[in-house]
Formats: structure tokens, C-alpha cells, sequence
């Protein structure tokens, strides 16, 4: 998994399928059971839309895993502290982030505010849309990837504030 979020998600769904499927009928093979509804999850995860966070939008994914740029990056955009100096940060983010989505062309722009900012799923997208879901996928891809690249110089100076 990309991250120990979804990892847990993951564990935290097959826990509640064994629990629900060991009152119903005994399991024989429990760790074959386990790893079989595991790998399954892992797929159907993958194979649903990708989902993005605001950590992986903004780490170069050439970069690797560098926990503790993320953690600051989370510490400081999400904190409930509201001092001068995070104030400055998530405001400078946002103008920086709008400037970015600017640059995209519309279809791209469109497809990632109404699934990151407005929180509407691809496929109520597509309905209002008319657009293919993978269409959908794809264009949102784009858009992270010139994100990724155009916000990697600020996440570098607020990773390392």
C-alpha cells in the first residue's frame, strides 16, 4: 500500500469480514483465509479510482517515502493551532494551489475540483458529466501530476520551515 492509512483501512476491513464471516460458519485455513480476503481488498482497491491525499499530491513520488517530510507537512497544514505563522503557510498553499489548478486546462481543472475540493465521486461526475469514468480518472491524473510538479518547491520550503 502507498501508505499506513490504507494499510489499516485494509486491516480494519478484513478484521470486520473475518469477524462477521466466523459467526456465521467456521473458517478452516484461517491465515489462508485472511491473506486471500487481504489480497482481495488490496484489488478491489486498486482497481476502484485512485485516491489522492494532500501528501501524496504534493510529494514527488521520486522522492520515496520520507515520513517525517510528511508528518510536518501534516502537522502544519492540518493543525487546529491557528498561529501567524501556519495561518501564512495554508494561505500561501491554497493562493499557490489555485494558481497551479489555473494552469490546467479546464476538463483537467474541473475534474480534480469537483472530486478533491467538492468531494464528488467519479461516478456522480460522470453522471453529470456524461464522460467516461476512466476518462475521468485519467484527466484527474494529469492534473496531479502538473500539481505535484508545480507545488513541489513550496512543499520543499514548508516540509523544511
Amino acid at each position: 500500500m502507498k501508505n499506513d492509512a490504507d494499510a489499516e483501512d485494509i486491516l480494519q476491513d478484513v478484521w470486520y469480514q473475518l469477524s462477521s464471516v466466523v459467526n456465521s460458519s467456521p473458517v478452516e485455513q484461517t491465515g489462508a483465509w485472511l491473506y486471500r480476503v487481504a489480497r482481495n481488498k488490496i484489488t478491489d482497491r486498486y482497481r476502484k479510482h485512485s485516491e489522492w491525499l494532500l501528501d501524496d499530491l504534493l510529494l514527488n513520488s521520486a522522492d520515496g517515502d520520507n515520513e517525517n517530510d510528511t508528518a510536518d507537512l501534516g502537522t502544519i497544514m492540518l493543525s487546529e493551532t491557528n498561529t501567524p505563522e501556519t495561518e501564512y503557510l495554508r494561505n500561501l498553499f491554497w493562493e499557490e494551489l489555485f494558481v497551479a489548478l489555473d494552469e490546467l486546462p479546464l476538463d483537467q481543472k474541473q475534474v480534480f475540483v469537483w472530486q478533491e475540493l467538492e468531494n464528488q465521486s467519479f461516478e456522480e461526475i460522470a453522471r453529470h458529466t456524461g464522460v467516461n469514468i476512466n476518462t475521468l480518472v485519467s484527466r484527474k491524473r494529469y492534473a496531479v501530476l502538473h500539481l505535484r510538479r508545480r507545488l513541489k518547491e513550496l512543499y520543499d520550503d514548508i516540509a523544511n520551515y
